[in-house]
């Protein structure tokens, strides 16, 4: 890609966390491209290329199930009408092209904003993010307060570096972060889903979580569950999120999957016990509680962070065989091993049982029972499974269809 666009006469870089994660012996998750080729110009370039964004126009170029996003240089705005920038600092459209110098200083951490160049096998480094590498060090770029304000998401970035790599959090860069926490309730509640999953689906999530903690981000991403663990008195919320966390990341270390409807269940089921709690007290029963509480908690957490409903549906699931797995005796246990959210209830039900709150000999009792009964256990793990769909078979054209133009591969 970056030899094509070169051949094609543009400037053409691979930067930002690919650079880093290579300069540290790391293995880059993906890769960025920036050039300044505008988006129209790289899809003449790129058949096989999608624009997308209105905020901040991307060319995405798609090489079967891998994307390599392509970002056209960045300059300063030169105004709020062109920049798109509230009377807050927000900006709200950030189209305005520029150099590769122009670029470099509007990226946010110094060691993002490092370009290797093709021409001559170099790193351009325009801020100082080598140095901070060697240093272990996450510097903004500029005022951090005004970048901040431009987008708060770059705390939560501030956060997930430095979880990740292990780097300290510069203290000019880290100050604000305390104060500026109610910034994050002006994004979009669907943006900020994606960056709960980059946040706890990264491998760090216990790092991570500690630090949302320290400086006072949580509230903003789990309220409810923020507002319970003030209240956390012995400690077993707290518990209960931390080995989920351990095991999340355990699982990711160990390259097994994971899905969001459970951290979900971790995170509100505090907050959904006790408005369940409310419910028995006006004449619910244990499971009427749980279906008409877990739908009130996930709702308003979906105000702040969208939570979609093929997750939601399985963290309600989680939750709702919770007080069925007390049960022993009879054929149930043998129904309930063949439910498909089975393995994740059960999960579930450990780690409570480890932080404190569950009775260990139920633990014991299930995992016996599922030894005695593998096929069944098998079954439902099939079922539980992520269904492929079916690849679209073309059409074939008869002799006489006159050929569409272009074939969608790449020039």
């Amino acid at each position: 890609m970056l030899y094509r666009l070169k051949d094609a006469g543009y400037e053409a870089y691979l930067v930002g966390g690919g650079v880093r994660d290579l300069l540290l012996g790391r293995e880059p998750k993906d890769f960025d491209v920036a050039t300044d080729a505008h988006p129209e110009q790289i899809k003449e370039v790129f058949r096989n290329c999608r624009l997308i964004g209105r905020r901040f126009r991307l060319a995405h170029v798609h090489f079967g199930r891998e994307i390599i996003e392509v970002a056209t240089f960045r300059a300063n705005h030169s105004d709020e009408e062109e920049g798109g920038i509230t009377e807050e600092g927000r900006i709200v459209r950030d189209n305005v092209y520029g150099t590769v110098e122009d670029d470099a200083v509007r990226r946010d951490f110094t060691v993002n904003a490092l370009y290797y160049n093709i021409k001559d096998f170099s790193v351009v480094d325009y801020a100082g993010g080598v140095e901070d590498l060697e240093a272990g060090m996450l510097r903004l770029i500029g005022d951090p307060e005004v970048r901040y304000r431009e987008d708060a998401v770059r705390m939560l970035r501030a956060v997930r570096f430095a979880a990740k790599l292990g780097f300290r959090i510069h203290p000019e860069a880290e100050a604000p972060i305390f104060d500026l926490g109610h910034l994050l309730t002006d994004i979009a509640a669907a943006r900020l889903f994606e960056e709960v999953l980059k946040l706890f689906m990264g491998g760090c999530a216990v790092q991570t979580y500690e630090l949302l903690c320290h400086y006072n981000l949580l509230q903003y991403l789990f309220p409810q569950t923020a507002e319970v663990l003030e209240s956390d008195q012995h400690g077993l919320f707290h518990a209960l999120i931390l080995r989920a966390m351990e095991n999340t990341d355990a699982r990711i270390a160990a390259g097994k999957p994971v899905t969001p409807a459970f951290l979900y269940a971790v995170f509100m089921w505090m907050p959904m016990q006790r408005r369940a709690k409310e419910l028995r007290r006006e004449g619910m029963t244990e499971v009427q509680s749980i279906c008409e509480a877990g739908g009130e908690v996930l709702s308003e957490q979906s105000r702040c962070v969208v939570f979609p409903k093929r997750f939601s549906l399985q963290t309600r699931e989680i939750w709702q065989l919770q007080p069925r797995l007390k049960r022993t005796t009879g054929k149930g246990p043998l129904r309930l091993l063949g439910h498909p959210r089975f393995r994740a209830a059960y999960d579930f039900l450990l780690l409570r049982a480890e932080a404190g709150e569950s009775h260990q000999e139920l633990c014991d009792w299930w995992t016996e029972f599922q030894v005695e009964n593998p096929d069944v256990v098998a079954q439902a793990a099939s079922r539980a499974a992520p269904k492929k769909r079916p690849r679209r078979r073309s059409r074939k054209k008869s002799p006489d269809e006159t050929p569409a133009s272009g074939t969608g591969e790449s020039k």
